[in-house]
């Protein structure tokens, strides 16, 4: 530990800087009291980061399947949860150890432990930065704020209903400081550094520096900021290597995405050595304010401040236990599509499709005032497609594009269990609040972070030339990434002027790059009168489905800045007839192993820019819930209608079947 190191740089209240017990009521409250930055924050002092050469070089590069949203108990929602495994435990399971799972007895014996079939090539651990100090304090009981009023409150609250007790509530919503931090800074400091010692710790002991490069684990964590309760604008922040900050910026510190750039900036990428990126998440909860090009004062991107955001966030995380961020149908709204498959794990069961005329208990389209998980605004620029249809007019307006996104898909998993994304056999992402199928489908206390919408979550992959930090990094800045739902598919993407039409007789991955760019890459004009050729391949996951199509997914904007949007069809067959035997889960019908199409765009535009995305669909296959019901034993000629599995099991209320797919990066055009 480098505790002076830590406490020298961080988070010392500049109102109060005694120790002391924390003994004021409850809902006392602390008149602008904040932690702030002590000036000379930096980075941590450097560590080795020699490693062998990789053994498995490939220059055409392999894909890299790994989970980058990952929460263990030092997230302050995951022990409240009664998750008790750390960081060091989350890459055990990553590299395919069994991990214990809550609940625990009163002898500390876990009831349930899951291990993956398949262990990742990467991960990450991006536990919550806000409240990292005080979550560690309020459950340590040696810790000298245990007994405080801010960790009794915590304890004693209902974090089945999203109550995590007044102060850390103040936290999340206003950036209020917990009182515990206030009267004991020494101690909360000493909380947070022991929870970003062990973080780092934990990356550097797993990171395989061997020439067998069999996983790589990078340092990371999530800045968790919102407008109010429940909104998400958040960002998991990924380092390169071992070169980072003293301590995360959190929310209670740097309470804006501009802010927590700035710090980026100043601290981080001021250094040569240091790199970073911040990755937005689960941006169908950002009630209308993730991909708003306005600044925080109000003021309209310009092409400077679209050029930095886009440096700083390449990618999205359009895939994720809470469900799909791709895209959205059926409301009343110029970036909404009529996409029959953005109709996918929507984390909303009830989306109010007339503003004006909103029925009983739909999530409107957008009301300010309803900010929460369930009853906040969905707007389509929320979601990715409306993200990159709206970075298109910015571009044509500015000169510049903010939300040239490159896609990855994660767990959120808060169980520490990265890559826990199979449907069969599911157990929760959430701790004790879904650890029985009953609670999976009808969370307790009205808790919203689970419930029947939610999803296993998805996974990030990523073209590399080996599987290093290095690599692996240099091809997420250049967003060679896609996003599956959880299958392992192979899926290339590249487009050019260049690439012939029968692409898929001789696919030649030197020849496409050279006359083409992969999936995130950027044309930037080719021979007069000639349009762009894109080439699609996919393989299956050994152990899923067949395969059922290829789409390519074409966004474009005119000269006054109105967006459009396209779906074709490349490869496959959406009338296959595939269909799943729902009593036993066996797929039925055909399907294919491989799938590979070319497609030119017949209305090509060379004035204009463009994106195009490839979207994999895998055959029909068994929802987790229709898995559950089956374990379970459900017989709806007999089952109890009051049961808490007879509405999921017995009635039409939810899907029954899941078309696992995956998401390639877009290849932008530029003119």
């Amino acid at each position: 530990m480098r505790p002076s190191r830590c406490l020298a740089a961080l988070l010392l209240l500049t109102a109060c800087d005694a120790g002391g017990a924390d003994d004021e009521p409850a809902d006392a409250a602390i008149p602008d009291a904040r932690i702030e930055p002590k000036d000379g924050a930096g980075l941590l002092p450097p560590r080795p980061d020699d490693r062998a050469a990789c053994r498995d070089r490939d220059p055409a590069r392999r894909p890299f399947f790994g989970d980058l949203h990952v929460h263990t108990r030092y997230s302050f929602d995951a022990a409240a949860y009664d998750v008790r495994t750390g960081p060091a435990d989350a890459y055990r399971f990553a590299r395919g150890e069994a991990i214990d799972l809550p609940p625990y007895d009163d002898a500390g014996n876990a009831a349930r432990s899951v291990q993956l079939a398949r262990p990742l090539d990467f991960a990450a651990v991006t536990d919550h930065a806000v409240l990292l100090g005080p979550t560690t304090i309020c459950t340590d009981p040696s810790s000298p704020g245990y007994e405080s009023g801010t960790c009794q409150q915590y304890r004693a609250a209902d974090p089945e209903g999203a109550n995590f007790g007044v102060d850390f509530t103040l936290a999340l919503t206003v950036r209020e400081t917990p009182r515990v931090c206030v009267t004991n800074p020494a101690a909360c400091n000493q909380g947070l550094c022991d929870s970003w010692e062990d973080t780092v710790n934990a990356a550097e002991e797993f990171y395989d520096r061997s020439e067998d490069c069999s996983f790589t684990t990078f340092i990371g964590y999530e800045w968790t900021g919102a407008r109010g309760l429940g909104q998400s604008i958040h960002r998991n922040v990924i380092f390169r290597n071992t070169t980072v900050p003293e301590a995360p910026f959190s929310f209670l510190t740097h309470g804006t995405p501009e802010e927590l750039w700035d710090a980026l900036e100043a601290v981080c990428l001021a250094d040569e050595e240091c790199d970073v990126l911040a990755i937005p998440h689960n941006s169908n909860q950002a009630v209308g304010e993730m991909f708003n090009p306005l600044t925080e004062s109000g003021e309209a991107y310009d092409a400077a401040f679209s050029a930095r955001r886009q440096a700083l966030e390449p990618l999205v995380e359009v895939y994720q236990h809470k469900g799909s961020s791709e895209c959205v149908t059926g409301i009343a709204d110029p970036l909404a599509s009529e996409d029959e498959l953005c109709d996918f794990e929507i984390f909303y069961e009830n989306l109010c499709e007339d503003p004006e005329n909103p029925t009983e208990g739909c999530t409107n389209i957008c009301d300010p005032d309803a900010i929460s998980f369930i009853d906040g605004c969905i707007p389509p620029s929320d979601y990715v497609r409306g993200a990159l249809r709206r970075g298109l007019a910015e571009r044509v307006r500015t000169g510049a594009n903010p939300f040239e996104l490159g896609f990855i898909g994660s767990s959120d998993t808060h169980n520490s269990i990265p890559g826990a994304v199979e449907e069969a056999g599911w157990q929760g992402h959430v701790g004790t609040t879904d650890d029985t199928g009953e609670e999976r489908v009808d969370p307790p206390g009205g808790i919203t972070l689970s419930q029947r919408t939610a999803s296993p979550g998805g996974l990030a992959v990523v073209w590399a030339e080996e599987n290093t930090r290095d690599a692996l990094f240099e091809a997420m800045r250049r967003r060679e990434t896609y996003a599956t739902s959880g299958p392992r598919h192979v899926v290339r993407f590249f487009g050019g002027f260049g690439l012939p039409e029968d692409a898929c007789a001789a696919f030649d991955v030197p020849a496409f790059d050279r006359d083409g760019v992969p999936m995130g890459g950027t044309l930037d004009g080719g021979p007069a009168g000639a349009a762009p050729t894109f080439v699609a391949s996919a393989l299956q996951d050994a152990l899923g489905a067949p395969l059922q199509r290829i789409q390519i997914v074409k966004g474009w904007v005119d000269a006054t800045g109105e967006t459009f949007e396209q779906v074709i069809e490349v490869a496959g067959d959406p009338a296959n007839g595939a269909s799943v035997d729902l009593a036993t889960c066996t797929p039925e019908g055909d399907g294919a192993a491989t799938l590979c199409g070319t497609w030119t765009d017949p209305d090509f535009d060379p004035a204009l820019p463009a994106f195009y995305y490839a979207r994999v669909v895998e055959n029909p296959t068994c929802r987790w819930t229709q898995r559950l019901c089956l374990s379970e034993g459900v017989d709806c000629a007999t089952f109890d209608p009051d049961a808490q599995l007879f509405d999921v099991c017995c009635e039409d209320t939810t899907p029954r079947t899941v078309q696992e797919r995956s998401w390639t990066s877009p290849i932008f055009y530029v003119p």
